[in-house]
């Protein structure tokens, strides 16, 4: 299957009958990416301020009506069937992962899909920067660090930052590309010494898979909408479902949509 440039609406077709339910980095090229995280009303005007106090780590893209389960506006989708994996938290703690959270759906749900950093991947292979996961064929390394996140209600927690590895020219080039799109995360938050951030090893994420660092690289960071989770973990709410980290939403929105000029 040709996922790179399959549309959008085809490839979460698959994901709905759950034949594809692995990362989607690199699928659907041209096509914003989105994170997920769904929670009772009661708690969404509190994560809705967090997102805006923490907008380089959790840019939102649409948010859901109370107990609909219909994505409007960046796509017309499901958000029950159309990720490929889901982790379910209960009490602050991952207790499970499913391929589709239908008999969990509560009419009280507001879902917030928020960018991602998948979205401006193709800017960046287009300028001839390498993706290294991506080439890897792993799922994007995340971590979590020192850089903590402005808090809102339950809601706090490290900002959590996905890495991607390449040569201090390429990382100059990359970090004025990516300036250009806010909306899913922009600009690195951090280049360089993973420890000035708290990150004592790069060959253990705390989401995703570790990929190669070759001689002579730095580390490029970004805020990465996973931070929700960070934030989901202490506020210990009784029930919160989210994307599994780098099983993104495929949306209808270009990536050059996106981007501002």
């Amino acid at each position: 299957m040709d996922l790179k440039n399959m549309s959008p609406q085809k490839v979460r077709e698959l994901i709905r009958q759950e034949k594809i339910t692995g990362p989607t980095a690199g699928y659907s090229a041209g096509f914003a990416q989105a994170n997920l995280v769904i929670l009772p009303e009661k708690y969404a005007e509190d994560f809705a301020e967090f997102t805006r106090l923490n907008p380089k780590a959790c840019p939102v893209l649409e948010i859901t009506q109370p107990g609909d389960p219909t994505i409007r506006e960046i796509a017309q989708a499901d958000l029950r069937y159309d990720l490929p994996r889901y982790f379910i938290y209960r009490d602050g703690k991952k207790s499970e992962e499913r391929l589709n959270i239908a008999d969990l759906w509560q009419d009280d749900f507001v879902g917030f899909l928020i960018g991602c950093s998948f979205s401006f991947e193709e800017a960046l292979l287009q300028a001839g920067i390498e993706i290294r996961h991506i080439s890897q064929g792993r799922n994007v390394p995340m971590y979590k660090t020192n850089i903590q996140t402005a808090k809102a209600g339950p809601f706090y927690g490290p900002t959590v930052v996905s890495m991607r590895p390449m040569s201090a020219a390429d990382a100059e080039r990359a970090a004025a590309i990516t300036a250009k799109f806010p909306r899913v995360h922009g600009g690195p938050v951090h280049v360089g010494d993973p420890k000035e951030i708290g990150i004592s090893d790069l060959a253990q994420p705390d989401y995703g898979q570790s990929v190669t660092v070759e001689e002579g690289e730095v580390a490029v960071f970004w805020a990465c909408g996973v931070t929700p989770q960070a934030a989901i973990e202490q506020a210990k709410l009784p029930l919160v479902i989210t994307h599994a980290p780098g099983h993104m939403f495929i949306s209808d929105k270009l990536n050059s949509d996106l981007a501002e000029n």
